[in-house]
C-alpha cells in the first residue's frame, strides 16, 4: 500500500509501505477516503519540532471505511464509514470518562511508528473508543460534506476546544488570534456558543474572508503590541475571552496581552516555543486549553454538520490525490492553502 513518510525536513514521500493489518482483537482495519495535511504537520516539516522519527509515517486526520475487525469490537462492522479523531483511547479509562480521551492512559497518536491517516489505510487501535460511525445515508460523495465532516477529525474540535477553555458563553465579545484553519473554525465554534462579537488577529485577505463569512465581526490586521493596542481600543481594555490558536510566542503574547485583566485564554496552538508567563502572573490572567479531546465533541458536531447547522468546509481550500501529499505540504507551509484535504479513496 501507499503512504506518505517522513524522512526529515521539508522531505515528504509517498512510498509503498507494509500493508495495513489487524494485529489485536480491539483492532479495526480502515480502508481511507479522506484525510488532511494539518498546520501542526508543519513543524515536523520545517524542522521545528520532530514528532514522527525517521522515517516515519504522517497524517492524524482521516475517515474511510471499515475492511475488517478485530474478535473484540463491538460497535462497528464492515462497510461502516467512519471518522478518526485525531488520537485513539479506549474510551473506558478515568482520563476518557473525563472527557480527556488525548490522555488516554492506553491511547496513543496516529504516524510515526504507528500507521499514518495519510496513506490507502490504517490499523485502528482501540476500535471501539476511537472511531465514530457515520450514518449509512451519510453521503460522502457530496464533496461539500466531505469535507465538512473532515474537519471534526482535528481542526473543528480544536476550535471548539479553544472556544469552550476560554470560557464562551452567550453575548460574549471573544479575541480569536490566528487565521488558520484552526482559527476560523474557532471563529465558528464561538458564534455556535453564542458569541455576539468575534474580534480575529490574522494577516491574509483570503482568510479573513472565511472568517468574515464564518461570523467575524470585526477583523484585527496589526501585529504584536499594535494588534494589542487595537483590540484594547475595540473593547474598551481588553477582552473577558480570547482564543489562541497558533502556537508560537509572539501569538501567546498577543492573545494574553488582548486579554482583560482576569480574562481567560483558551489556548490551542501547539506551543512549539517558549511563552513568557509574567504578564499572566502579573494580571491574573486565566490561562486554559491545551490538545483537544476531539473524540469528545464528535458526536454533537457531527449532528450539526449532518443538519447543516454548521459548515466548517470552507478551511479545506486545497484538494488533492494521495500521491500530491508532498506539494500539499508546500503549499501550506508557503501559505498558499489554508488546509489540505487528501482525496485518498472511493466513498
Amino acid at each position: 500500500m501507499k503512504a506518505a513518510v517522513y524522512h526529515g525536513p521539508r522531505d515528504i514521500r509517498v512510498e509503498d509501505v507494509p500493508d495495513a493489518t489487524l494485529r489485536e482483537p480491539t483492532d479495526a482495519l480502515v480502508r481511507v477516503t479522506h484525510a488532511c495535511i494539518c498546520g501542526s504537520d508543519l513543524w515536523p516539516y520545517r524542522g521545528d519540532l520532530e514528532i514522527y522519527g525517521r522515517p516515519g509515517r504522517t497524517g492524524h486526520e482521516f475517515m474511510g471505511v471499515v475492511e475488517a475487525v478485530g474478535s473484540e469490537v463491538r460497535s462497528l462492522r464492515v462497510g461502516q464509514r467512519v471518522i478518526a479523531p485525531f488520537a485513539y483511547s479506549d474510551g473506558t479509562c478515568d482520563r476518557c470518562h473525563a472527557n480527556l480521551q488525548t490522555s488516554c492512559r492506553t491511547g496513543g497518536y496516529w504516524g510515526g511508528t504507528d500507521d499514518g491517516g495519510q496513506g490507502e489505510a490504517v490499523r485502528a487501535p482501540l476500535a471501539d473508543g476511537t472511531l465514530v460511525a457515520l450514518p449509512d445515508d451519510a453521503d460522502l460523495s457530496d464533496p461539500r460534506l466531505a469535507a465538512a465532516l473532515a474537519t471534526l477529525t482535528d481542526v473543528m474540535g480544536t476550535g471548539h476546544h479553544g472556544a469552550l477553555s476560554a470560557g464562551v458563553a452567550p453575548g460574549a465579545t471573544v479575541v480569536v488570534v490566528g487565521d488558520g484553519a484552526v482559527g476560523l473554525c474557532a471563529v465558528l465554534a464561538c458564534r455556535r456558543l453564542g458569541a455576539e462579537r468575534v474580534i480575529v488577529l490574522g494577516h491574509h485577505d483570503d482568510r479573513l474572508e472565511i472568517a468574515r463569512g464564518f461570523g467575524a465581526t470585526d477583523l484585527v490586521t496589526e501585529r504584536g503590541r499594535d494588534a494589542v493596542a487595537r483590540v484594547r481600543d475595540l473593547t474598551g481594555g481588553g477582552a473577558e475571552h480570547v482564543v489562541e490558536c497558533v502556537g508560537n510566542a509572539g501569538s501567546f503574547a498577543t492573545a494574553i496581552g488582548a486579554a482583560v485583566p482576569g480574562g481567560t485564554v483558551g489556548h490551542v496552538g501547539v506551543p512549539a516555543e517558549p511563552v513568557a508567563l509574567l504578564d499572566v502572573h502579573q494580571r491574573n490572567i486565566r490561562l486554559i486549553g491545551g490538545v483537544a479531546p476531539v473524540r469528545a465533541y464528535i458526536p454533537e458536531l457531527l449532528d450539526d454538520v449532518l443538519a447543516g447547522r454548521l459548515d466548517p468546509s470552507p478551511v479545506l481550500d486545497t484538494v488533492i490525490g494521495l500521491d500530491e501529499v508532498p506539494e500539499g505540504y508546500a503549499a501550506m507551509d508557503e501559505r498558499r492553502a489554508v488546509k489540505v484535504l487528501v482525496e485518498v479513496g472511493s466513498a
